[in-house]
């Protein structure tokens, strides 16, 4: 009896879900099927194989639970991403949940957004003081940072009593992934004063936060720090890398660091193509669009929204039509970004008819972009039968976007439709839309 659950245990390292089934059968036909050990180690078994129902149906089964029957199957439930089944049963646990149950929960919750039931449970873990654990402080962690609670975040990571990689990664990605690019760069330098490494996670993290705001000397250092310290490059790295230079204006540099690299991804590609398409390089973009398909790589929709972005900067309309319609042959569904793409180059080659055919023909409500493009483009060739084709469709509108009202009431001015002009602006009215006033920024002695 007692060799049944090592054995399960080895089973479920490996998946081998047809040596556990067998296993199973074993129990079963010596009669320790009721045994609470050698159950708890099936459920173990199939929850870590992915078979959620089979462990359910054992666990419902059984006449005797513990603490570790509820991990086994709320960790299961977990693995197979049934994060909602997973903390259903966590809310009809009967006794204490051990630490592996509220670890897994947690998780569930961060991987939902439901923050309040993780606030629930980190009531649960403060009043057991659990949070001494570092397994259970950094899976709360994680939780707020993906509920995007970064000040529940923030009070998690202060109260750590230690502080692992997993903690610093959680809470510097979490800063970078909501645009708290500074503090992020503030709380690396803290960690670096604290003696404790940073891995290759964190740096990743690091370089997205210098291309998002811009900051080469901070991309620099740590492009040396890299190289410094023999850190492996690998394709996160590399592909960070690249697009910071990328986004700091470094061009040359960041067609080094892609040559450079022995490892190439698609997520590698639409960081070459897309700092490209940025800097208006449409035919580079073209170029090594090709270079990617010959490599084997399969286009994905963000490659096809850097191409589409290129031609759109460099006035390449027949190229960027040609590619629009490309996306069908690798089975992708252009979305609400590449029609406004297609529509605002459209415009800006003065095909304002194929423009229109365009919008008609999306599957999707046009949004502000979109009406933007068209009506401009519409009020510099003075086409009144667009203007009032939109104009009967404002009402399917429903961004409380101001910009696009605007354009329309300058329209009908220049012509002096005031009546259409009247319309317009009691639409405005109607759905509570303001013009919001121009604002511009400048910097005097370090004082904006």
């Amino acid at each position: 009896m007692f060799s049944f659950p090592v054995v399960l245990k080895s089973c479920a390292k490996c998946c081998g879900i047809g040596e556990g089934k067998q296993i199973h059968g074993v129990v079963l036909k010596m009669g320790f099927g009721c045994d609470l050990f050698v159950r708890n180690s099936m459920i173990h078994f199939y929850g870590s194989c992915g078979k959620c129902v089979d462990a359910g149906k054992l666990f419902d089964e059984m006449a005797v639970r513990d603490a570790v029957s509820w991990s086994g199957l709320i960790s299961g439930c977990v693995r197979a991403e049934l994060y909602n089944e997973a903390i259903l049963r966590f809310k009809e646990m009967d006794l204490k949940p051990n630490v592996a149950a509220v670890i897994s929960v947690v998780v569930a919750c961060g991987f939902v957004g439901n923050v309040d039931m993780g606030k629930g449970v980190h009531g649960l873990i403060l009043k057991r003081a659990l949070e001494k654990d570092s397994a259970v402080s950094n899976a709360l962690l994680n939780m707020y940072v993906k509920c995007e609670c970064l000040g529940d975040a923030r009070w998690v990571f202060r109260e750590l009593d230690e502080r692992d990689a997993v903690s610093w990664t959680s809470m510097i990605s979490g800063l970078v992934m909501y645009k708290c690019s500074n503090e992020a760069l503030d709380l690396f330098d803290d960690m670096l004063l604290l003696g404790v490494e940073p891995d290759k996670f964190i740096l990743t993290s690091i370089l997205s936060a210098c291309a998002n705001i811009g900051a080469l000397s901070y991309g620099r250092w740590i492009h040396d720090y890299i190289d410094r310290k023999n850190i492996m490059w690998d394709v996160h790295i590399g592909t960070s890398m690249i697009d910071m230079y990328f986004k700091c204006g470094c061009i040359e540099m960041a067609l080094r660091t892609f040559d450079k690299l022995s490892s190439r991804n698609v997520l590698t590609w639409n960081a070459l193509l897309g700092g490209l398409a940025m800097h208006g390089y449409g035919s580079d973009v073209l170029k090594h669009f090709e270079l990617m398909v010959r490599a084997g790589l399969r286009p994905n929709k963000v490659t096809f929204l850097s191409i589409l972005t290129a031609c759109c900067h460099s006035g390449m309309a027949d190229e960027g039509l040609w590619h629009f319609y490309q996306m069908e042959n690798y089975n992708i569904s252009p979305g609400l970004e590449h029609y406004g793409c297609i529509v605002d180059l459209l415009c800006k080659a003065d095909l304002l008819d194929e423009a229109q055919n365009i919008v008609r023909s999306m599957p999707m409500p046009p949004d502000a972009a979109i009406w933007g493009s068209l009506l401009s483009a519409c009020n510099a060739k003075e086409n009144v039968e667009l203007s009032q084709d939109l104009v009967d469709k404002l009402h399917l509108f429903k961004e409380k976007d101001s910009g696009v009202y605007v354009l329309l009431c300058n329209k009908y001015a220049i012509n002096k439709n005031w009546d259409d002009v009247t319309r317009a602006r009691r639409l405005m009215r109607e759905n509570s839309i303001e013009k919001s006033p121009g604002l511009s920024i400048i910097e005097v002695n370090g004082t904006t």
